[in-house]
């Protein structure tokens, strides 16, 4: 053994315990760390504690607490008639929930409304849940054969013809204005100070209007030896079956890669008549109910389901469009989506109902809210533009070069490489806007529809129950409505950022 040293030292008593480390985990450590970890936090902490307590708390009390649940008029809802402070009156929201949900729609055909959303939630939820098949066939339904069921479900009537003869009748009615507004256009590009768009967009008018002079003989001659056989509903409802699947087989690519878009396209055609010969469509169908009637909840759900699901095509088209190599496609673009993007929602719904049937020809009449329907997807259209543009321009050159060198064509290179890869990163942008539509669907009440906010204001003028709290109680029943709706779209974004995002994690 070595013997031990001068210099070494030995310790003879235990070392002191430390202090244990600070809790950075669970509630303790949440205000620790978070709340309370500076001076300047304990400030911001104290002053969102007192704001919640005066917000949170009376809000709560007057909706829950001090609520009234039962009543037959406004007598149960005053504070004289009750004895103590009287919240929210809920026996007026349900005695009104009928007209807030359905507006003026005849009580006897309200089960065409209950039908019509419980299709569209039993094909929504499938198509909302990636890991559930057919997701082809459940969109292709969806977009295209619940429409036209919807449509008749809740307006009612019969069918005279299917696309082919819709489309000889429209283009016969557009045929001369068409042409006509081109060459107004023209003209005023000889004078006007904006001569060179007047005269590109009048000229791109003009051919069109040519291209539907010569398309129209070959259809209404074909619609009138369909008129002439004696079914002709199903004759025509044959042709533009076997039209329309012809197109989707050819762009699905064909014999390679078009026979599940060609099974989808025979799929929601055959969905459609069983729906028709259900429905009786080809005999008069099911009672009218006019629009005006409509009301509640339901113009609300229709006007944004049908603005979100029309105005992203428009916008991908019109993206595509601004960034295209062909000057009058580029032009009319630009034109399109500055001109929509330039003039408040306010004034696209004044225009759609009130001065739309001026530059229509003259036995040619479009539906109060079908003109709202379009006016609100063009409106949304051209920002859903900038969206996917903004999406387009993140993606790099290098996915095209590779693309190209694979030999695939701009079709199959847009719609298989860039556009996915460009949706993908406007998700959250797509999913604002589609949230600032479902809510922005109550300025349809200054051009006479009804929505949610409508009927709401619409009941309040019921003197049964008039009592100082109604409006409130009205007012915080829409806002949850409108909460539960914009509150699930963000969610549901997250989650398919999230999913779509997955392979980028560590």
């Amino acid at each position: 053994m070595t013997d031990i040293t001068a210099s070494t030292f030995v310790r003879e008593d235990l070392v002191s315990e430390r202090p244990a480390p600070v809790k950075t985990t669970g509630f303790v450590g949440l205000l620790r760390t978070r709340l309370f970890n500076s001076p300047t936090n304990i400030l911001l902490t104290i002053v969102g504690a007192l704001l919640l307590w005066f917000t949170i708390i009376p809000a709560v009390r007057f909706l829950l607490v001090d609520a009234v649940w039962t009543g037959q008029d406004r007598g149960a809802c005053l504070a004289e008639n009750a004895g103590f402070s009287v919240g929210a009156c809920w026996p007026y929201i349900r005695a009104k929930l009928p007209q807030l949900i359905y507006g003026f729609y005849p009580e006897a055909e309200r089960w065409r409304v209950n039908l019509a959303l419980i299709l569209a939630a039993a094909l929504l939820l499938p198509l909302l849940i990636p890991r559930l098949p057919a997701k082809g066939l459940n969109a292709s339904l969806f977009f295209f054969a619940f429409p036209v069921v919807a449509f008749f479900l809740l307006h009612g009537g019969g069918i005279s013809g299917f696309g082919l003869s819709w489309t000889a009748g429209l283009l016969e009615l557009f045929d001369d204005s068409i042409g006509s507004a081109g060459q107004v256009l023209l003209s005023l590009s000889k004078t006007s100070a904006i001569a060179p768009l007047l005269w590109v967009v009048g000229k791109f008018i003009v051919l069109v209007g040519i291209a539907i002079h010569w398309l129209i003989f070959p259809l209404t001659w074909l619609r009138d030896q369909i008129q002439a056989s004696g079914q002709s509903v199903w004759v025509d409802f044959a042709i533009t079956t076997a039209v329309v699947s012809l197109i989707v087989f050819v762009l699905g690519g064909g014999m390679r890669s078009g026979g599940r878009a060609l099974a989808s396209s025979i799929v929601t055609f055959i969905a459609i008549a069983i729906v028709v010969k259900l429905m009786g469509l080809d005999h008069g169908g099911l009672p009218i109910v006019a629009t005006n009637l409509w009301g509640g909840l339901l113009v609300t759900l229709v006007v944004s389901v049908t603005g979100i699901v029309t105005s992203l095509p428009i916008g991908i088209a019109l993206a595509l469009g601004r960034r295209a190599s062909i000057p009058l496609i580029r032009i009319f673009s630009i034109a399109f989506i500055e001109f929509w993007r330039g003039v408040p929602l306010i004034t696209v719904l004044f225009f759609a109902s009130y001065m739309l049937p001026l530059f229509l020809p003259g036995n040619f009449t479009v539906d109060g809210l079908v003109r709202a329907l379009i006016g609100i997807a063009l409106f949304t259209g051209a920002y859903q533009a900038e969206n996917v543009r903004g999406g387009l321009a993140a993606i790099p050159r290098g996915q095209n070069e590779a693309a190209a060198a694979l030999g695939l064509s701009w079709w199959k290179t847009t719609s298989l490489i860039v556009l996915p890869q460009a949706l993908r990163h406007v998700i959250p942008n797509l999913v604002n806007s589609f949230i600032s539509l479902f809510k922005d669907t109550s300025l349809v009440s200054i051009v006479a529809l009804f929505d949610l906010l409508g009927s709401l204001r619409a009941s309040f003028s019921d003197p049964k129950w008039s009592t100082p709290s109604t409006a409130f109680t009205g007012f915080a029943f829409a806002g949850i409505i409108y909460f539960i709706f914009c509150f699930g779209m963000s969610r549901y974004s997250l989650f398919v950022e999230r999913r779509l995002n997955a392979h980028r994690r560590n």
